[in-house]
């Protein structure tokens, strides 16, 4: 069924939602206009101007229901908070991280290097031995373009510098003891204050036995180790807010009890009470079992497949969200003395603005459907255009992860906390305006050669016409291509249906997140921004309302898609 295009919006209204005396963030780094406060009247209806983004108290987005009703109050706290302490906390820590040359890592690595007066900040790489691992750090980290604020703030010294603050550790998550030698180990023990755990397998399909030991066991053996760290202040986890499963609604931040399951509140009473409580050591049995009883020619499939089905009877959209939500429920079960901070961030894009605009690594996961949506082989999509997605940029999710760190690692409690760092809560991006977005810069910006205009984006709320309509499109836009005749009729067959067949592979592994009616309650964050000095504030940006959703497609994600993705050259269409 084709989803109605005739969609609400805000914008339709009376009211312009977040369009008001926008803020303008500079495309260089640390260069801001100043906000205004202020209040106005549209149509009898109160706006309040937080932080430059206009906020109607009426009407709003049914998601935002329960929005916190101090917000406006955020920026407006006493000029004399001296904030939570990030600079004093990490004055002088060592730093022990894990996926440190993946996306949010290395930015993490970067923020903390440029920002704070960090100690030594030792990363676990894996490498057949201490040159390969010196090479990776060199290569990957100390040489990415994503350092050259560093490397332009020390000049000739950068390297020296980098070199002294970085030191590469030969292991492997995956591993006893992280693979870690023992003089390493004992030099990790002695001196680390923070673990950062942000390594995992992030594909949303691995194999169930590689998930289980990369999102689960993995972690399992980190805190362990944690608890042999004489000094250690605190063990930060980086995992996914999609670990909370299929409930719907506004989630909060809460931890994860081990055995709980992720199915909706308002599922079948008798299908709920049939189900077992999740059993860590279960899921491991059975991956294990599966391994010796497939050949090994279907392996690889078969435990794919096994993961997938688990995922779908205790109530995950797939194996990489269940390995991530029991990978917290062990956390929480083990830690014992060790102060915990989990973060679950929603889908990292981008940087917004730190060190500079547009940074990204990977072909990530929206970052598929806008290039092949600008290639014009996306015609149509899976979701309902009115509810909203939700995508965080990068910076901002270290951001938090640090100030969040400060907060907690110094007051030596023995709690876990929960920060999800999202935007679909305060700042909604409906699917509508994203795929608008995406229509105005593609049509002004053409990604291929020759130029052809790309036609607005059609919804459908399931798979079988979705198929068909991209089917007919696809095999109409490449035979109109071909206006001199020079393709055969074969070539063509040939290239639609291996168009059709991607669109179609897209579109159903993200079909959770195009029906996804809920949001991320991010209440620890504006808690964090309230306890936050302006100082504070305005070096370690963590506020997702200040987003600018159309600016940051089209002048910053996308321009920088071509950039660091596609080689910053125009591809064709062949």
């Amino acid at each position: 069924m084709l989803i109605s295009q005739s969609l609400f919006s805000f914008s339709q209204t009376k009211f312009t939602f977040g369009q008001c005396q926008k803020t303008i963030i500079s495309l260089f780094p640390n260069i801001h206009e100043n906000n205004s406060t202020c209040l106005r009247k549209n149509s009898d209806k109160t706006a309040v101007l937080y932080g430059g983004y206009t906020y109607f108290t009426s009407p709003c987005h049914p998601l935002q229901l329960e929005l916190p009703k101090d917000l406006h109050s955020v920026h407006d706290s006493d000029d004399d908070n001296k904030g939570i302490g990030i600079l004093n906390f990490f004055h002088g820590k060592n730093i022990f991280i894990t996926g440190a040359t993946g996306l949010l890592g290395k930015v993490l690595v970067e923020k903390i290097l440029r920002s704070t007066s960090v100690g030594k900040v030792y990363l676990l790489i894996k490498a057949k031995d201490k040159e390969a691992a010196f090479n990776r750090l060199t290569k990957e980290i100390i040489n990415s373009e994503l350092f050259k604020c560093l490397k332009e703030e020390h000049g000739k010294f950068y390297e020296d510098f980098v070199r002294e603050k970085l030191i590469p550790i030969v292991g492997d998550i995956c591993e006893p003891n992280m693979g870690m030698d023992s003089d390493a180990a004992e030099i990790i023990k002695r001196e680390i204050n923070v673990i950062i755990q942000s390594a995992a397998t992030t594909t949303l399909n691995d194999r169930y036995d590689l998930s289980l030991d990369a999102n689960v066991c993995a972690p399992q053996r980190l805190v362990r180790f944690a608890k042999t760290c004489k000094n250690i202040k605190l063990f930060a986890h980086i995992s996914t807010a999609y670990v909370n499963g299929r409930k719907e609604g506004i989630i909060l931040e809460k931890p994860l009890i081990m055995g709980e399951n992720g199915r909706k509140e308002d599922d079948d009473y008798e299908i709920s009470s049939s189900i077992p409580p999740l059993d860590l050591g279960d899921e491991i049995n059975m991956a294990l079992k599966s391994c010796r009883a497939s050949t090994d020619y279907d392996v690889t499939k078969y435990l794919k497949k096994l993961g997938q089905e688990r995922a779908t009877f205790f109530g995950w959209y797939n194996t990489y969200h269940l390995t991530k939500a029991l990978g917290e429920m062990i956390l929480n079960e083990i830690r014992g003395d060790i102060p915990v901070l989990i973060i679950r961030p929603s889908v990292i894009e981008s940087s917004y603005e730190e060190p500079f605009p547009g940074w990204i690594q990977g072909n990530r996961m929206f970052d598929p459907v806008i290039i092949s949506y600008g290639k014009g082989q996306l015609p149509a999509y899976l979701a309902d255009p009115q509810l909203p997605m939700d995508i965080i940029p990068v910076d901002m999710v270290a951001n938090t992860t640090i100030a969040a760190m400060a907060k907690h690692g110094s007051t030596h409690k023995p709690q876990l906390n929960v920060y999800h760092v999202g935007s679909s809560h305060i700042n909604p991006l409906r699917y509508s305006d994203f795929f608008e977005y995406l229509y105005e810069y593609f049509n002004s910006n053409p990604l291929i050669e020759p130029a052809t205009s790309i036609a607005r984006i059609k919804y459908f709320d399931n798979l079988s016409d979705f198929s068909k309509y991209t089917r007919e499109e696809i095999y109409r836009c490449n035979k109109l291509g071909d206006t001199d005749g020079k393709m055969n009729h074969g070539k063509i067959e040939k290239q639609c249906k291996a168009k059709v067949a991607y669109a179609e592979q897209l579109c159903k592994m993200y079909e959770f997140i195009g029906f996804f009616n809920a949001s991320f309650h991010t209440g620890n964050t504006q808690k964090l921004i309230q306890g936050m000095s302006k100082e504070e504030r305005f070096n370690f940006e963590v506020n997702a309302m200040k987003i600018d959703w159309k600016k940051y497609f089209q002048e910053i994600h996308i321009p920088g898609l071509k950039r660091h993705i596609l080689g910053a050259t125009i591809r064709t269409s062949v």
